[in-house]
């Protein structure tokens, strides 16, 4: 992989870089970055290389219907994502290392790239797996999910668990997704509405992702991370699983084992950023979604978005 020389920049105590997961993604992503900035072609040359296709083909040019499938989506995100970062390096407009990594699911592989737990070639092809594994599990048996707006978490939980239904992830105070079978989740947004949420949202995801619904998927992914290579990384990758710090190689395999299965603790995890002293917050890779969470976190908080060549070089806000 190209250098991205990160555990060689100074540290920026108040601020902490975010990765985006899955359903950010969009046909044309990351084609200003390969054509305006070496840095950033060079994570896409060698994305391709790793992965032995090019992902970058399906980046640019989709079809949409190729870069939606599972399999793809993953890597295709992370590549973006870590060109977006070395895009910024390289134009000068990142200068320092933050003081935590944070992916919101997929996202997290990302982080832990970056952190230099493990190397971009394996990252990227535990994604790829990843991804199959978790297409594979979305195929065996139908499954989906919902976001719900304007619920307290634990009355979520409550309704989600009495209508055979799972918490997936719980983004925001009042933003929290749920994942089942569909009969489960229609019955379970039902009973949100008629306990007071705004909005019951169904969501253009292959499957339940973070629920029992993928156990196939955890285990296939258990015996692949088990030939893998963790290393302790330069900066602290907080977890999807605990929203604790993770600080030592060792913790990566089983983190991600049981990613694929448990809800993700987003909010939380912004706030384990929070009360270590982060202000200010910058989401690498396409859209917004991040960002946009963690002002309803905490609507003091500064965010950057780098997705394109301009944001990279710093004028694209």
């Amino acid at each position: 992989m190209p250098e991205l020389p990160i555990d060689q920049l100074p540290v920026a105590a108040a601020t902490a870089w975010l990765f985006p997961g899955q359903g950010a993604q969009e046909v044309g992503m990351g084609r200003d970055l390969y054509e305006q900035v070496p840095a950033a072609r060079a994570i896409f040359d060698a994305a391709d290389e790793a992965l032995d296709f090019a992902i970058s083909r399906i980046c640019f040019d989709g079809p949409e219907d190729v870069l939606t499938r599972t399999e793809n989506t993953q890597p295709a995100l992370v590549t973006h994502s870590l060109a977006a970062l070395a895009a910024a390096i390289e134009l000068g407009s990142v200068t320092t290392r933050p003081a935590f990594l944070a992916g919101n699911s997929l996202g997290e592989y990302a982080a832990m790239i970056v952190a230099g737990a493990v190397s971009f070639e394996d990252g990227l092809r535990l994604v790829r797996e990843r991804g199959r594994l978790m297409q594979e599990a979305c195929d065996a048996a139908p499954s989906t999910m919902s976001a719900i707006v304007g619920l307290d978490g634990d009355v979520v939980a409550e309704i989600a668990s009495a209508h055979g239904a799972s918490i997936c992830n719980m983004n925001a105070p009042g933003n929290i997704s749920i994942g089942g079978s569909p009969e489960a989740v229609r019955a379970a947004g039902a009973a949100a509405e008629e306990a007071g949420a705004r909005r019951v949202v169904p969501l253009a995801v292959a499957g339940a992702f973070h629920t029992p619904f993928m156990e196939s998927a955890g285990a296939g992914l258990r015996g692949v991370l088990s030939a893998v290579t963790f290393t302790d990384p330069h900066t602290p990758v907080v977890s999807n699983v605990t929203a604790a710090p993770l600080t030592a190689g060792a913790e990566f395999a089983r983190e991600l084992t049981e990613q694929v299965t448990s809800p993700v603790l987003w909010e939380r995890s912004v706030r384990t950023m929070i009360d270590g002293g982060v202000n200010c917050f910058v989401e690498f890779g396409p859209g917004r979604v991040l960002t946009g969470l963690v002002r309803r976190i905490e609507r003091s908080a500064e965010t950057r978005n780098v997705a394109t060549a301009a944001d990279a070089a710093g004028d694209g806000e």
